[in-house]
């Protein structure tokens, strides 16, 4: 599985000329790390002496976190898959009607699969940024820095993952579809402009 070889790895193969992992993976990378930056937060808050009042807060923030890193480490495969089954839809025989019309129908739903997982992650990652802001106040002021760093890279990864919907939405037939998709991300994109930018501001007002 991609998500197990070593980072070296795939960074290599990021880099090369094989269409895939590319930017959408990278994006699913990026909000993993997020989320597992804030779990680092908690888990240096969690025990900590002078943190007690804050206890409940953080292990909740944990938990969610823990869960938003599953979810986005599992959409770094789930993106090569999608590109590769758009590929193999492509490279359906169309020598008649039948095949043409079968080919493409496997293009259209392959590019809706191409669209959503991007998606996905760009909305998961909205929820890593709601966490690091909600733990930029409260957490271990030692380690607090990585709560910023958690919003930043979640930001980043949230825009990345946009421009993975941007590029298939146009290939789709099916305008309700695109519209409906394009509403989800401009929602995830709205919130996140203030989200991540108070969350910075907190960081930042926290080490002064």
């Amino acid at each position: 599985m991609i998500a197990e070889q070593p980072l070296q790895r795939f960074l290599d193969e990021l880099a090369s000329a094989a269409p895939t992992p590319g930017g959408g993976s990278a994006a699913a990378v990026m909000g993993a790390m997020a989320a597992a930056l804030v779990s680092m937060v908690c888990r240096l808050t969690i025990g900590r002496k002078g943190y007690e009042a804050v206890l409940p807060q953080m292990e909740r923030i944990l938990q969610e976190a823990e869960a938003l890193r599953q979810r986005l480490t599992a959409m770094i495969a789930q993106d090569v898959q999608a590109f590769n089954t758009l590929m193999a839809a492509y490279k359906l025989p169309r020598t008649s009607d039948e095949e043409r019309l079968a080919r493409t129908d496997a293009i259209q739903q392959a590019l809706k699969q191409a669209t959503d997982v991007p998606l996905a992650c760009a909305e998961a990652c909205v929820q890593v940024i709601d966490l690091a802001l909600q733990a930029a106040p409260i957490g271990n002021r030692g380690v607090i820095s990585d709560a910023g760093v958690a919003s930043e890279a979640a930001r980043a990864a949230l825009r990345s993952a946009a421009l993975n919907v941007h590029i298939n939405a146009p290939s789709i037939e099916d305008a309700v579809f695109v519209a409906s998709r394009r509403e989800r991300l401009e929602r995830a994109l709205a919130s996140c402009a203030h989200a991540s930018e108070k969350a910075y501001e907190t960081v930042l007002a926290r080490l002064h």
